[in-house]
């Protein structure tokens, strides 16, 4: 344990508590704002699309700065950081509540995306410093706990709270919990000794370059589907501006001496596997996360708050599971089995969710969910484990941001797949369908003659063919939507499984070297 001077050591719960608090409700508030839109686009007299920049500007600012906190954290000191996100987090959070304008709102949201962008991979780095090695496991239960269930509470209680309350409210929450967390951070977070600050080197090129590139990119990510795509010009310029941008800034971090993100960590095939393997599972599980509260509601019939509940038991599955696995990872089980089998348990549960029909009850759909939420507990946390295996702490925060990077790309990446593919495949399927309702068709003239007997012994005022047909196309819809989900998530299933065999290129963590608590 290093006793340079100044080192403090903190109970390493302290500071989880401490790191915890403040990353999860930034993390619940990219997606707790979502079922406020509406309410929001009425009081502040906004059209559909300008009211979506409320979501849009927050991950544009959050993800530029995520990938270089682990530079701004040696520029300035990781706590003076830390304390200056908190804050501006906080007091962003607040002009949100107030903002009298759409337009001061997104710029209140760009804030607080800055500000909360460094919460994640600063807890993270922290939380891996403060427990030794044997318990990396345990940490990432810890984080994994934050960040899994953080996203899929925030729709309940934003409705709830919008519901109960205003919409003002779902940023007003973040006041109480930011003072805490200044207050916490100020007694029990301290630099570490490898942290000096001296002569500050600006990586120019590489901060522009990647401004630019992930800007662009998370707007095409965003707005892709609503634009139609490549059949948008807005669209096409913002991805040709992205790829030559991030292009170009891949050759510049690897050429300058002080990259503002030190891209050499992926010579490690450890953690270039384990990012790929997060990527790709959160593509999958945000991509379904985001498909099934709509098959709910336009399918099923269910209120925004009901389909919540079908997600909660998930989350709370991932929350059970998670302490455990960082418990048997402490006890010398091989993080790789654990996460072979969360990778199985979740491709499973996606294709129970492939089998979802127009007859499903709750617990039809809920069960697949909890178990789903069971894999993703043995997937995140023997993951992020392994990763960063072999990491030196002084590399952590840089890391740790490209690490946090890719987890939230992966989530947007599939979120922008899954509503495409289902848009077209539900498209295809109609069109399939409509070729069997014919005049030529015997069951089709049965079913139509039943309809229009039955109308008109029980309803004659719409007794007509026009009004049968209208039936028809109406469950057409329903069932070429249906086909359509059950697709996408069949493809998630497969995509889920294709991970399984990139697990055997993880290495076992074997370090027995204690990371003294936080300094």
């Amino acid at each position: 344990m290093d006793q340079s001077p100044g080192y403090i050591r903190v109970n390493k719960w302290v500071i989880a508590m401490t790191v915890m608090l403040p990353t999860f409700i930034e993390v619940m508030d990219t997606s707790v704002v979502n079922v406020s839109l509406p309410h929001i686009q009425g009081s502040l007299s906004a059209g559909l699309d300008e009211v979506t920049w409320v979501l849009t500007s927050y991950l544009v600012s959050n993800a530029i700065i995520i990938p270089i906190t682990g530079w701004l954290s040696n520029v300035f000191g990781r706590k003076r950081y830390l304390l200056f996100s908190l804050v501006l987090f906080t007091a962003s959070s607040v002009m949100c509540g107030s903002a009298p304008t759409l337009k001061i709102l997104v710029l209140a949201r760009i804030l607080q995306g800055i500000g909360g962008g460094g919460l994640q991979p600063i807890s993270q780095a922290i939380l891996l410093e403060s427990f030794p090695q044997r318990e990396h496991g345990m940490a990432m239960a810890v984080f994994g706990m934050g960040v899994i269930l953080a996203p899929i509470l925030g729709p309940v209680v934003g409705g709830w709270i919008t519901d109960n309350w205003t919409w003002r409210w779902v940023f007003y929450i973040n006041l109480p919990v930011g003072i805490l967390a200044v207050f916490l951070a100020v007694l029990f977070v301290h630099d570490p000794p490898y942290i000096k600050r001296g002569k500050v080197y600006i990586d120019r090129w590489g901060l522009f370059l990647l401004t630019i590139g992930l800007g662009c990119l998370q707007i095409v990510l965003d707005k892709g589907e609503r634009e139609d795509w490549f059949n948008s010009h807005f669209i096409v310029y913002l991805s040709i501006i992205a790829a030559v941008a991030l292009v170009f800034f891949v050759i510049v971090e690897l050429r300058t001496k002080y990259p503002v993100v030190d891209l050499k960590v992926f010579k490690d095939s450890t953690f270039a596997a384990g990012n790929f393997i997060m990527f790709t599972g959160f593509f999958c599980l945000f991509g379904s996360i985001v498909l099934l509260p709509v098959y709910l509601q336009k399918l099923m019939g269910y209120t925004a708050f009901w389909a919540g509940l079908v997600l909660g038991p998930g989350g709370i599955a991932s929350f059970l599971i998670m302490p455990v696995a960082g418990t048997m990872m402490k006890k010398g089980v091989n993080p790789r089995t654990l996460l072979a089998v969360g990778l199985a348990i979740m491709a499973y549960s996606l294709y129970l969710m492939s089998g979802f029909n127009l007859q499903a009850d709750f617990m039809a759909v809920s069960w697949p969910r909890i178990i789903q939420g069971f894999g993703m507990g043995l997937f995140f946390v023997p993951l992020a484990a392994a990763t960063f295996a072999n990491i030196p702490k002084e590399k952590m925060g840089n890391a740790s941001g490209i690490f946090n990077l890719l987890r939230n790309l992966g989530g947007s990446f599939g979120v922008a797949f899954s509503t495409t593919v289902l848009s077209q495949r539900s498209q295809f399927h109609q069109n399939f369908l409509v070729e069997h309702i014919t005049p030529y068709n015997k069951v089709f003239q049965e079913r139509f003659a039943a309809i229009l007997h039955w109308l008109k012994a029980n309803d004659p005022g719409f007794a007509s063919p026009a009004k049968v047909l209208a039936v028809f196309y109406k469950e057409v819809l329903r069932q070429a939507s249906m086909l359509a989900f059950n697709d996408v998530f069949w493809l998630f299933a497969w995509f889920t499984a294709f991970l399984i065999p990139m697990t055997f290129i993880l290495k076992k963590p074997t370090g027995k070297v204690e990371i003294g608590g936080i300094h």
